[in-house]
């Protein structure tokens, strides 16, 4: 079947669905597409009938996803002996480098951080035996839970053919440029992502420090060495920057700043099932996590504040109208009419009662349907544990760590699954944190905070039917599933019904990897009800 006959709303796997195009690439096609098997946004390839590196990306992707890097766009699934072909990515929710230069060139550190970040990243590739070969503004991204990801690694190169002698070299330039532009505003070679050319001299392009004041060094001699080698000797003093492992180790001394630059202005459209939105506050260069709602700091109701805008003149002058004594007059009035309205609502309400009273009287006993406002609060959390069931895991799963996971810190060290071979759902079904309310409680949403990362989870509400949680031998019957999705940073989890139950367990059905094993981490769980 070719690419081209596919349209939105075609499903690969039995599981991914295509949405809409974003891009083509002579007989590859970039999808966003939701995989309904765990309710989240990814993207995905397709590729022509005789497209002729099908099987180069496929390869490319399987090894991508072996990378233990947060910040590559993570691999979820690929395949070439179906009758349409495909890879399957993370879906990068946030900004490029291209958007965030649209306000002007970055702040020398936060330039810094932000490629630091992105050579770090390829260095690791690199270590794995994958490169880029295709660095543009456009695949140095800033999510929108605050990490810095980049996009592209190995399979970019693999879909374009592009080979060359020295990648550790053709990277690091890359890397360079991406520097050098965002210090400049420009691109060293030409247009490129919306970026005009850098200005040019006898040389080629003027060293970053030339075009822009504040550029100080080692930043600028950085820069040169990578973006512009042959003006190494000329301009500054060698040795030319040939990897990206050489760029890392100039970089680690440089003053640079993770949080990132603030995104450009934007309307923000309503979330992606299963995905969490960002505030685009900045933060350390750690996962992001929100404050959590509180009442005055306690575990009450959760409220929401409303912003009033300061009294004007005209306000002000209004006010002391009000005061005049035919203002006092009215105001008088006022009182004794809705005193006479009290009185006569309260005579019939009295009556509706009565007749409420009596089954015989017409309307009596009646809901009116209005809809019962609930409000919820932070229900407190007993104790928690590891949960890996019985019998492909031992029922226990770090339990020593569990507390760190409601202990009030949402910054602080988080409570960690064992490290797997698998994602889950190969091995076994899942694992995840059992949470213990003391009582059967009315559960109405979550709190979650985990890593940057895409995670699959299930929320599951219930009463055991053992004397202790570590002894029941299958979760799928004791706790049936509340709510199902993805999450990564701050994650609210609104269940579409309250569910009530002693027990409420974080399930982990799809982990990320982290140092080349699949773990999953809680920073803090927090359960509201009533």
């Amino acid at each position: 079947m070719s690419t081209f006959l596919i349209e939105p709303g075609a499903k690969l796997a039995n599981r991914y669905r295509l949405d809409q195009v974003v891009s083509e690439t002579g007989g590859a096609t970039r999808w966003k597409a939701t995989d309904e098997t765990l309710a989240r946004p990814v993207a995905v390839w397709t590729f022509a009938e005789g497209f002729p590196r099908t099987s180069d990306v496929v390869r490319a992707a399987r090894a991508t996803s072996r990378i233990p890097d947060a910040r590559v766009t993570q691999v979820f699934d690929a395949d070439d002996t179906t009758p349409v072909p495909y890879v399957v990515e993370e879906w990068v929710v946030g900004h490029s480098l291209a958007d965030l230069l649209a306000q002007g060139p970055l702040e020398p550190e936060r330039a810094a951080g932000l490629v630091a970040e992105a050579a770090e990243a390829i260095a690791a590739a690199h270590n794995g035996g994958l490169y880029h070969l295709c660095l543009t503004p456009s695949k140095l991204m800033w999510s929108s839970g605050g990490a810095v990801k980049v996009t592209g690694i190995g399979v970019d190169a693999a879909l374009l053919g592009v080979n060359v002698a020295d990648p550790g070299a053709a990277d690091a330039q890359g890397l360079g440029n991406l520097l050098y532009a965002a210090l400049t505003g420009t691109w060293p070679s030409g247009p490129q992502s919306g970026l005009p050319p850098a200005p040019q001299g006898p040389a080629g392009p003027y060293p970053a420090d030339q075009i822009r004041q504040g550029v100080g060094e080692p930043l600028a001699s950085i820069t040169t060495r990578a973006a512009l080698p042959h003006l190494v000797g000329q301009v500054v003093p060698g040795p030319v920057i040939g990897s990206p492992g050489e760029f890392c180790a100039a970089m680690a001394d440089v003053p640079r700043l993770i949080p990132l630059p603030v995104a450009p202005a934007e309307t923000t459209p309503p979330p992606e099932p299963g995905t969490s939105r960002r505030t685009g506050e900045f933060g350390s260069t750690g996962p992001r996590r929100s404050p959590r709602s509180t009442n005055g700091g306690g575990t009450g109701p959760r409220t929401s504040a409303r912003g009033e805008r300061p009294p004007s003149r005209m306000d002000r002058r209004a006010a002391e109208r009000r005061t005049s004594p035919q203002r006092i007059l009215v105001g008088v009035l006022a009182v004794v009419l809705f005193a006479a309205v009290v009185t006569g609502a309260w005579i019939f309400g009295a009556s509706m009662r009565a007749d409420e009273a009596d089954p015989g009287t017409a309307g009596g006993g009646e809901p009116d349907g209005g809809a019962e406002v609930v409000e919820t609060e932070v229900l407190p959390i007993q104790s928690a544990q590891g949960y890996d069931p019985l019998p492909d895991g031992d029922g226990d799963e770090h339990s020593d760590h569990a507390s760190r996971a409601h202990d009030g810190d949402t910054g602080g060290d988080p409570w960690n699954t064992e490290g797997y071979n698998d994602p889950m759902g190969t091995t076994k079904e899942g694992v995840g944190l059992l949470v213990d309310l003391g009582s059967a409680r009315e559960v109405h949403s979550l709190e979650l905070y985990v890593p940057e990362a895409q995670y699959g989870i299930e929320v599951r509400i219930g009463d055991s039917p053992a004397s202790h949680p570590s002894e029941m031998s299958a979760v799928d019957a004791a706790l049936p599933v509340a709510w199902q999705g993805s999450a990564s940073g701050h994650q609210t989890i609104e269940l579409d019904e309250p569910t009530t139950g002693r027990y409420v367990l974080v399930w982990f059905t799809d982990l990320p990897t982290d140092g080349g094993k699949y773990r999953g981490s809680i920073y803090e769980v927090e359960v509201h009800g009533v």
